[in-house]
């Protein structure tokens, strides 16, 4: 029998749901940057604008089906955050594009970016001469991050997550051994590292909060 007590109820636990995955998980899905925050979005929505109208699934149903799906993302991203493999598997890892004016065609057809995007992208970017651009990265979220030649610092991390990043190092000329005796010089090792940038010839570290109260 339709009630619209119930469904106010069922109105009313869907929104907490949606409450609590925000403050569990971070504001990820109010802006998706990956795959992962896309279906958490639709799955969510989903289970929400499906079930509600239904007057066959309970509201313990509907609680518990809403309880498991939030079980689920947390697992997820629990393991993930713990799992570089993982971690890229789930949430994608950005692709460089374009490399000194040359656009690597292999990588932007393997993502599904057509000619076509990738000039529409440029133009946003604000970008009229290919040959100008030093590098374009496809983001996980579909947007492209541009650095022009002679561009002053590089618009990039070199080292997030602990993860160095290689093209970073190309770009700017040095190696591996460059970067760790930067961090052992400012007290730190790679896996204390949260984010790391090189501006004006150095590596500015964002560790994480036990390394950085050392």
């Amino acid at each position: 029998m339709f009630s619209y007590l119930e469904i106010g109820l069922k109105f009313a636990l869907g929104l907490v749901c949606v409450i609590v995955q925000i403050n569990l998980l971070g504001k990820g899905n109010l802006t998706p940057t990956s795959a992962i925050d896309q279906i958490q979005n639709y799955v969510l929505g989903g289970i929400i604008g499906g079930m509600i109208y239904n007057t066959d699934i309970t509201l313990l149903q509907f609680f518990l089906i809403l309880l498991i799906w939030t079980l689920i993302v947390l697992v997820v991203k629990f393991i993930s955050d713990h799992n570089r493999h993982l971690k890229h598997f789930v949430t994608g890892e950005p692709h460089t594009i374009i490399k000194n004016g040359q656009i690597l065609v292999n990588v932007a057809t393997r993502f599904g970016l057509s000619g076509s995007e990738l000039s529409l992208k440029l133009r946003t970017a604000g970008v009229d001469d290919l040959s100008k651009v030093r590098w374009a990265v496809l983001e996980q979220n579909g947007q492209l991050t541009v650095t022009m030649q002679g561009a002053d610092s590089i618009r990039y991390p070199l080292i997030v997550d602990m993860v160095i990043n290689p093209t970073v190092l190309e770009l700017i000329g040095k190696d591996e051994a460059w970067v760790q005796e930067n961090l052992r010089q400012q007290g730190y090792q790679l896996s204390d590292v949260y984010y790391a940038t090189y501006r004006h010839q150095t590596l500015q570290v964002t560790a994480y909060p036990q390394a950085a109260a050392h």
